[in-house]
């Protein structure tokens, strides 16, 4: 499945088994790490969850995760580790800018990189924004992962879009942090400049 001019099948099926994309570390973002237990249960969604390391991560501390990514490939490679470590995680194959799922609302959304992608590629970033209310219970909690423009990077997100994405009448209690991202790229371990967003769900009318 492609975003802009990037066909993330392939990208994936060449990177191999052994990994070898940047954004694929081994584990959660250590930023989202941080926050993994903070997360309200019991049901959790995860946007863009690439190979699912993120999603098992919150599936081991006992949440009910959907993880959905645009790469067949990744969701393959998520359900077989989420199979390995005898965890059950539903994984979809979705764009992220068209999403149907039943199950929602959920009590926490995770989104690691989804939508600076998005941003990246203007491959339906307001569309996917204009989805996210729809997702989210009442009072439910957002955590947004995304490499900012700061410091000469070529592409990433702003502070200004972050906070109009995330504003009221829609989400409220909206927090801005500025954290690193970690990538790994030609054998070496990256930190770009970056934001952590959190934000709540305004309660039901």
């Amino acid at each position: 499945m492609t975003v802009g001019n990037y066909d993330y099948d392939e990208l994936y099926r060449e990177a191999g088994d052994a990994g070898g994309l940047p954004w694929e570390i081994g584990g959660p973002q250590p930023a989202l790490a941080a926050v993994l237990d903070g997360a309200k249960g019991p049901t959790v969604l995860d946007l863009g969850c690439g190979s699912g390391d993120l999603a098992i991560a919150l599936a081991r501390r006992g949440y009910e995760v959907t993880g959905v990514d645009i790469s067949g490939v990744a969701i393959d490679r998520a359900r077989a580790k989420a199979a390995a470590e005898g965890l059950s995680v539903h994984f979809e194959v979705q764009d992220a800018t068209r999403l149907s799922l039943p199950s929602a609302p959920f009590d926490s959304i995770f989104d690691s990189g989804l939508l600076h992608n998005l941003v990246r590629h203007d491959a339906g970033a307001s569309e996917y924004l204009a989805l996210l209310p729809g997702l989210a219970a009442p009072l439910a909690t957002v955590f947004v992962l995304a490499i900012s423009l700061e410091q000469g990077q070529p592409w990433g997100v702003t502070a200004e879009l972050l906070r109009t994405g995330f504003a009221e009448p829609d989400w409220i209690d909206t927090q801005l942090e500025k954290i690193t991202v970690s990538a790994h790229a030609d054998g070496q371990d990256l930190l770009l400049p970056g934001f952590l967003l959190r934000t709540h769900r305004a309660p039901a009318a």
